[in-house]
């Protein structure tokens, strides 16, 4: 048996080893597995932008992919951070991306409308944005995205916008100034859930400047959509506000660099959809994600995905053994190319190695029959059917598959003929008996 067992390593070992080698090969050669730790960078702790990274960071977690979330001071420095590559993936306001962040960035989709709200004090004459020229208008800090969108309006209406435009308080700092009447009016760009701004709709002394030209400005600038602020939204009972206000908004994206692995990309969409797809104040449910609503490139990932849906691995196995073995099929037709003939050849090879083990011991029989036939004497004759009587036990001894047993007792009893010819020879050459040996 433990020959047997021999027998089948030296066959089946190499073809083995074989195998191995080439899929060791073959995963050195795939694409690499994907990172089991990125960074997004969010926005201010206590921030929409925050909050929503947070929600991703739970969700990757749930696929064993740690999410390190980085407080920023806005969309500003989240592109920044991601030109950088300090950052892998951010919420970017929809807008803001110029040509070397299209060139090297990459957008999975629009996530969520983003007001932009312009409160302006009832005492300030103003039908629309172009008319806060000369008015005292903070915008919030240099790197905001308030700010970067506040200048980029003021430069579609034209004209020079003085210093006292562009001041810089904002949050909360803004919306207690406006109140204060220490300024005329403030801009932000944030959630309808953000405390100041529903405080400040519901405040006496201040009102919420209407965009009339907001369809207009949606056709001119990408990320940018038209939204509306419905009668009673905010308070249905005290009919807040009073009327529809037309408003533009830009549109929160999720931005990654444009070499993050396509199965993080992939964690990230399917995450999105869970997060951002419900009902919202200025949206229906399923209107978001939308990859129509972006400033930068859809990635390839991105746009396989909202084309086709999760992978087909993917709704089946975890996310680690999905991407394996979508990683993986590349090399699987060459390996089973590989695999197939050997897996073919195995067995005759198998095969030839037992019967080998049998027919080898025909030349040596052969070899004893031409030396039996020919001995001339008595002497000859006996060390032949020494020498076959050795055969014999030797062959006894043969390890063999049972399935092989009938040619070792063939292998016997031609032992056995060759060794009554020699014996018959006595008797006709020197009239000995036949049976001299037993």
């Amino acid at each position: 048996m433990e020959k047997t067992m021999k027998d089948v390593l030296k066959v089946y070992g190499p073809i083995a080893l074989l195998v191995i080698a080439a899929i060791w090969i073959a995963l050195a050669l795939i694409d690499p597995a994907p990172p089991s730790k990125v960074t997004f960078a969010s926005g201010g702790s206590g921030g929409a932008y925050y909050a929503l990274a947070q929600q991703y960071r739970e969700d990757l977690a749930e696929s064993g992919v740690e999410v390190e979330v980085l407080e920023t001071a806005g969309s500003i420095e989240n592109l920044a951070l991601l030109m950088s590559g300090e950052a892998d993936i951010a919420l970017v306001q929809g807008g803001l991306a110029g040509p070397e962040n299209r060139d090297a960035l990459r957008s999975l989709a629009g996530m969520f409308h983003e007001p932009f709200w312009v409160f302006v004090r009832d005492s300030v004459a103003a039908d629309n944005y172009g008319d806060l020229r000369d008015a005292r208008l903070a915008i919030g800090p240099e790197g905001s995205g308030t700010r970067a969108l506040a200048l980029d309006l003021q430069g579609k209406w034209g004209g020079d916008w003085p210093e006292t435009a562009k001041l810089t308080p904002s949050g909360e700092a803004a919306s207690a100034a406006l109140m204060a009447g220490d300024i005329d009016a403030a801009a932000f760009s944030a959630s309808i859930n953000a405390p100041y701004i529903a405080e400040l709709l519901e405040a006496d002394g201040v009102h919420l400047l209407p965009f009339g030209r907001a369809p207009a400005l949606a056709r001119r600038t990408a990320a940018l959509d038209e939204v509306t602020l419905y009668r009673g939204l905010v308070d249905l009972q005290g009919d807040v506000p009073a009327e529809d206000i037309p408003l533009i908004a830009s549109v929160a994206q999720l931005a990654v660099g444009a070499d993050l692995h396509p199965a993080i990309q992939s964690l990230l969409l399917e995450a999105s959809e869970e997060i951002h797809s419900g009902n919202s104040a200025f949206a229906p449910a399923g209107a978001f994600p939308d990859k129509s609503l972006i400033d930068m490139p859809l990635s390839s990932e991105a746009e396989r995905y909202w084309k086709n849906g999760p992978s087909f691995l993917r709704n089946y196995f975890s996310f680690q053994l999905a991407n394996f073995l979508e990683r993986a099929w590349v090399f699987l037709i060459p390996l089973a190319t590989l695999l197939i003939p050997l897996v073919r050849v195995a067995p005759p090879i198998y095969r030839w190695r037992v019967r080998r083990k049998i027919y080898v011991w025909y030349k040596d029989l052969r070899e004893l029959e031409t030396r039996g036939r020919e001995a001339t004497t008595n002497d000859q004759r006996d060390r032949v059917l020494e020498e076959l009587a050795e055969l014999q036990r030797e062959v006894g001894e043969l390890d063999v598959p049972l399935s092989y047993t009938e040619e070792v007792y063939h292998l016997r009893s031609h032992i056995a003929f060759v060794r009554n010819l020699v014996q018959g020879l006595y008797a006709r050459d020197a009239g000995v008996p036949a049976a001299k040996t037993a």
